[in-house]
């Protein structure tokens, strides 16, 4: 049998959705397994053993065009099987004209009508994001929990074995969206009372962010990453850190794909959810405040709708455990 697992969201959901590979696999190994995903979140799936082909769709040029070339390579393949995580439109449009016998994802997108099996996805019910995607292949698999994973290499490991001649801590403060970011005098704060070594990790263009963090503490044994390490590299660094500061965002997924110790920051959005941290011993931080507008949404704004983040800026860090 063929299974093409289509996940064309953020870097975050396409580690989340690494357990139904896991899960699938467990169950038909002899099977081919694909996932389709959006240009740039390619590379944390390299190395995977269990994936037969990644698929990748360029949406950011070209985003019609591009997805009618992608339709053609889905049908060109003759799945068996399309299981559609993501809940949007042209997800929906793919696995539409897949010509897969069995079309299955969450009742939520618009395309849910041609699907042969489809659940309703409700955030905030108590469940994870994990096992409201693993749902979907219950019918064909169990209803066991299966962990998200990523392979680093050994490659990558050799790559961080420089940094790892002392004790270490990694930071990660970057996101997508601003209000799920820890403030930046509070990565400060958390970087002044650390006593071990420090990294800063992130992506490319996060990498002000972190100048401007080491611009402002006084710690005197810290360096940026961001401009360094692949993503792999990042996750083979994270994997046996001391400890590893996220925000609700994509590390935190890097950490619980590892099972890395975490501590996550949730500012605008929570834990319940479904997107929190899946670690062993994993520690989720809020604001000890009873905020009448926390969650102000699910993935986050640009800026505080009100205009005081005070779900960020009143997070206790004296309260964290001292490294």
């Amino acid at each position: 049998m063929k299974f093409l697992i289509i996940q064309t969201s953020f870097l975050g959901d396409v580690i989340l959705a690494t357990s139904v590979i896991e899960k699938l696999h467990a169950h038909y190994p002899q099977d081919t397994i694909d996932l389709l995903v959006r240009k740039g979140n390619e590379t944390v799936l390299q190395n995977n053993p269990k994936l037969n082909n990644i698929l990748v769709w360029e949406k950011g040029t070209n985003k019609l065009a591009n997805l009618m070339q992608m339709v053609k390579l889905v049908r060109k393949n003759r799945y068996d099987y399309v299981i559609n995580l993501h809940r949007f439109a042209s997800s929906g449009f793919i696995t539409f004209l897949s010509s897969a016998k069995f079309k299955i994802g969450f009742h939520n997108n618009p395309f849910s009508f041609c699907y042969t099996h489809k659940f309703r996805h409700h955030i905030g019910n108590g469940m994870h994001e994990v096992e409201r995607n693993q749902q979907l292949i219950e019918f064909l698999t169990d209803r066991d929990f299966a962990m998200p994973k990523i392979y680093p290499s050994e490659s990558d490991f050799d790559a961080v074995k420089i940094y790892k001649s002392e004790k270490y801590i990694c930071i990660a403060p970057g996101s997508v969206w601003a209000t799920k970011r820890l403030p930046v005098d509070k990565w400060v704060e958390l970087c002044n009372g650390t006593g071990c070594r420090i990294y800063i990790i992130g992506a490319p263009n996060e990498n002000d962010l972190a100048l401007e963090i080491l611009s402002k503490t006084t710690h005197k044994n810290l360096e940026i990453l961001c401009l360094k390490l692949t993503i792999l590299q990042s996750a083979a660094l994270i994997k046996e850190a001391s400890m590893n500061y996220v925000n609700d965002s994509a590390p935190l997924h890097l950490c619980s794909a590892t099972n890395a110790l975490c501590t996550a920051f949730f500012c605008s959005t929570i834990p319940e959810f479904g997107f929190g941290p899946l670690s062993v011993g994993a520690i989720t931080v809020q604001s000890e405040l009873m905020l009448a507008c926390k969650p102000c949404g699910i993935h986050g704004f640009h800026a505080c709708p009100l205009g005081h983040f005070k779900c960020g800026t009143s997070i206790n860090i004296n309260s964290l455990p001292t490294l």
